[in-house]
């Protein structure tokens, strides 16, 4: 009877085993694709039990990982400072419904095959690049998608046919260009749309039709008239575009805060769509002149013609600029509030905690609405409650950059040798690093003097608000470094050119007028970014020649973007020196500041300016012309003193 019963016991422990082991294992494809993963983040240590060969997801404790019996049903990777890419077997994850790799740093391009069975996906702060493939139509199911705050590029394409189940899409704070495709009429259930600053042009004639309760277009260069639909649009944000109303629309009925009259309104539209041509009665009596926004001035290519084109160049800038400084900093007690914004947030929207559990965005499993006017109050209301703060330092936002140790750094720079030193800035010196794997990056070592622990924060805080800018013309913040009392910033490796050596080093080929014309807008849209996607805006404060980077095909890349309140911190020999490249730099200097770094937005408008007419005559701010730049600049004005100086040169 004993051996019965041990016989019994034995059996029931080994079918239980059995039971759970065959509970437990994972399809060897969804494993296979989360180790994938696992190697293309670089193994990070983050990810606790993951592995790049063997183990379990579901029968072990993976860190993100949620499963229903052996399925891989939800990844939550949100804010681990990742890095890496996403390597190419994510549509090997069959199960997979919620992939949430939100505020990390990885990058690269977002890969052609993704989940087929998701509904939803939030890759929102990253470094993505690239643009959008058509690989999208085929995620059927998805319902919520936010690609919000990185560097993705380029026009969309139609790549939202079939996507009948999306509620939400945010493509906002990229720098997507073009027209919008006309997929977007595909997308019957869509409840809210975010296409902020971008750089969109044309119609939204496409969006007429959708039954939207949120939608936010601003900062874009649409055009055209605006669909009487709108109007029906609970939470409505179209400022900052070129949209008018025609000669025979009707008067118009949106609030003054969402449809700002100096933004819009104003003339006829700068660029035009080929949905113009697809819904011809959406546009009677509409204007139908089609120029580019970039190219208005692209036929000026040489001469006094391309002098008064650059000049009325940084004229729009400046204007665009303080337009934006109009909407974004309203009368009254709402401008202390705004400003205390932190970065992710728009009118009330937090996409710093796009997840299922506390984001009214991805709120799927909510029985509730997805989004409600309640929770995206009108920008100008008092029922926006935000902690009041008085600088940026105390914004709270994740930061996008890399942890490096010192040995790290020194390994990577040969011990900070002289050999691997490429410049001298204001700041510090900055060593070019190689680092094992052989990614090359650029390593600027700020000597400071001892901080407090105040000091070491407000550092700190710099980092992380500068760490958000994502921009190609943007050098990007990729790492950095506070141990031992070192404090050293680590950047994207840009070739050792600057546009001082390509404009005024004889050992280089003159820039053709083309490739200045190039420099200058690139220059313009580092500027625009920087100043009008952030609030505060970010200010440069010390923009000169030599802080262009040029790449291998002469794009600039502005440095140093954000850096200007560590000028205080740093040493005195630092300082010492900062004050004698202050004297060959005070030609970018506006009048009213008498150092480099006490500027703002407007300083760097007019810095801006000296370098066009850098660019236009070759010729350094600060020479034996300086006297004569500035009365010819006081008595006829930027583009009769730029006329001036191109027949001085001549001559």
């Amino acid at each position: 009877m004993a051996n019965k019963n041990l016989f019994v016991l034995i059996a029931t422990v080994y079918w239980a085993i059995m039971g759970l082991q065959a509970w437990a294992i994972t399809d060897e494809l969804e494993v296979q694709a989360l180790q994938d993963l696992y190697r293309s983040l670089n193994s990070p240590m983050q990810l606790k039990h993951w592995k790049s060969e063997g183990g379990d997801p579901c029968g072990e404790p993976w860190a993100g990982v949620q499963c229903i019996e052996s399925s891989i049903m939800n990844l939550k990777l949100h804010g681990l400072g990742l890095n890496g890419n996403l390597g190419s077997q994510l549509s090997n994850l069959k199960s997979l419904k919620h992939l949430d790799l939100s505020s990390n740093n990885i990058g690269g391009s977002i890969p052609y095959g993704l989940p087929p069975n998701l509904t939803n996906l939030n890759i929102a702060e990253n470094r993505f690049t690239q643009s959008l493939s058509f690989s999208f139509e085929n995620l059927k199911h998805l319902r919520h998608l936010n690609l919000s705050h990185n560097i993705l590029t380029g026009p969309l394409g139609d790549v939202f046919n079939g996507l009948e189940n999306l509620k939400l899409l945010d493509l906002s704070f990229n720098n997507f260009t073009g027209d919008l495709p006309t997929s977007f009429e595909s997308l019957t259930n869509l409840t809210g749309l975010f296409l902020q600053n971008n750089q969109f042009t044309g119609s939204v004639i496409f969006l007429a039709n959708l039954s939207l309760s949120t939608l936010n277009i601003e900062d874009n260069h649409f055009s055209g008239v605006i669909p009487e639909h709108f109007q029906t649009i609970h939470n409505l944000r179209i400022g900052g575009n070129k949209f008018h109303t025609g000669p025979n629309y009707p008067p118009w009925k949106f609030p003054s805060d969402v449809m700002p009259t100096e933004k819009n309104i104003s003339s006829p539209p700068l660029t035009n769509l080929s949905a113009y041509e697809s819904h011809p009665s959406q546009i009677t009596g509409a204007h139908k002149k089609k120029t580019s926004h970039a190219a208005s001035i692209v036929p000026l290519i040489g001469g006094v013609t391309m002098i008064a084109a650059l000049a009325a160049l940084a004229i729009i800038y400046h204007r665009k600029w303080a337009h934006k400084k109009i909407l974004r900093s309203p009368e009254g007690s709402d401008q202390e509030s705004m400003q205390s914004l932190p970065i992710g947030k728009v009118h009330g929207v937090d996409y710093t905690s796009m997840n299922s559990h506390n984001s009214p965005h991805m709120s799927s499993l909510s029985s509730s609405p997805m989004i409600t006017p309640s929770r995206l109050p009108p920008i100008r209301t008092k029922t926006l409650r935000v902690t009041k703060r008085k600088s940026f330092t105390k914004i709270k936002m994740p930061i996008c950059a890399k942890a490096f140790t010192v040995e790290e750094l020194q390994l990577a720079t040969n011990s900070f040798s002289e050999d691997n030193l490429i410049g001298e800035g204001s700041l510090g010196s900055v060593y070019r690093a190689e680092f094992p794997d052989g990614t090359i990056l650029a390593v600027k070592n700020i000597k400071t003097v001892p901080l407090s622990i105040t000091e070491e924060q407000q550092f700190f805080d710099v980092i992380k608000y500068v760490s958000r800018l994502r921009h190609p013309n943007v050098v990007t913040l990729a790492g950095f470094c506070m141990e031992h009392g070192q404090h050293l910033i680590v950047y994207q490796y840009i070739r050792s050119l600057s546009l001082d050596e390509a404009l005024h080093c004889v050992a280089y080929t003159p820039l053709s007028w083309g490739l200045r014309l190039r420099i200058a807008l690139g220059i313009a849209r580092a500027l625009d970014y920087v100043h009008s996607s952030f609030v505060p805006p970010v200010a440069h404060s010390n923009l000169k020649a030599a802080n262009i980077l040029l790449d291998e095909d002469l794009m600039p890349h502005v440095c140093d973007c954000g850096l200007a309140s560590l000028r205080p911190l740093s040493s005195n020999s630092v300082k010492i020196k900062a004050s004698e490249m202050a004297i060959a730099d005070s030609g970018y200097i506006a009048p009213e500041h008498i150092h480099p770094g006490n500027g703002n937005t407007k300083a760097d408008v007019y810095a801006f300016g000296v370098l066009l007419l850098e660019l236009l005559t070759g010729r350094k701010p600060f020479d034996r012309f300086k006297t004569k730049i500035r009365a010819i600049v006081g008595e006829m004005g930027f583009v009769q003193a730029s006329r001036q100086l191109v027949f001085r040169a001549d001559g």
